[in-house]
């Protein structure tokens, strides 16, 4: 079931989606040559605690994953896609990171991803991140009152395979609230015009995933919740927790 927020809850989101920006830019400051994950996470922690927010993802055991989730972001380097868990890996000149975090504030959840490179990029790098970012724009610029869920899948869908990007199978994006994976579903491929109708009032984590040759597999790295691609080639993972109003797409997770 899809829960449709009232404007003053989308307000309590917008708060928790502040926390959520911080954080995110709390581990991105803290990122360098010589960082270990773990000091990401951190930098992240120290900004929920401030807040007097909890994290959705410590503690998070979904049927598929063999532990609970053990930290507060999930960082992902390099072929890593999403769920990535910190651990005492030192970053890398050069390295792709991309950090997921949320937060719940007040009952309410916010989350969000970035991708960047630390040290020195390399071009194809910078390519592969631009363009996750220009398909979160496209997917938000699609969320308004009357399109549909497709329409969103769709924009990411073409901005990613238009770049020859490849799109993880089964991953996507999702309904936000009082919870943090909600109804509806929201793929980062799909057709115009199909699905669920957007309304005034429901909020949807919009989150591309892109893969750098264009290929779509991944499998499970050995602690059950990292996702790798398949060929070993590097992803991007970008994401916004979006309210859809009726005077347009409103990003919650900005600081």
């Amino acid at each position: 079931m899809v829960e449709i927020k009232t404007d003053a809850q989308m307000d309590a989101m917008r708060e928790a989606g502040r926390v959520v920006a911080r954080a995110l830019a709390a581990a991105r400051d803290a990122a360098g040559v010589g960082v270990s994950l773990l000091d990401l996470d951190t930098a992240a922690h120290e900004v929920l605690r401030a807040a007097g927010a909890s994290s959705p993802f410590l503690g998070y055991h979904p049927d598929f994953a063999p532990v609970p989730f053990p930290a507060v972001a999930c960082v992902s380097v390099n072929d890593a896609i999403v769920h990535g868990v910190p651990d005492g890996y030192r970053l890398r000149d050069g390295d792709l990171v991309s950090v997921d975090f949320g937060a719940v504030l007040d009952g309410w959840a916010g989350d969000s991803a970035i991708s960047f490179t630390v040290g020195r990029a390399r071009g194809e790098d910078v390519r592969l991140i631009s363009t996750a970012y220009e398909a979160l724009e496209a997917g938000i610029a699609a969320a308004t009152v009357g399109n549909r869920i497709g329409d969103i899948a769709h924009a990411i869908g073409k901005v990613c395979r238009g770049a020859g990007y490849g799109i993880p199978e089964d991953f996507g994006g999702h309904g936000i609230g009082r919870e943090m994976h909600e109804d509806p579903g929201v793929p980062n491929e799909g057709r115009p015009g199909r699905g669920m109708v957007l309304r005034h009032g429901m909020v949807l984590a919009i989150e591309p995933m892109l893969i750098a040759d264009g290929t779509d597999g991944y499998y499970p790295a050995p602690d059950g919740w990292t996702l790798r691609t398949v060929t070993g080639v590097r992803a991007a993972h970008t994401e916004h927790t979006v309210a859809i109003t009726d005077s347009g797409p409103r990003i919650l997770t900005l600081v």
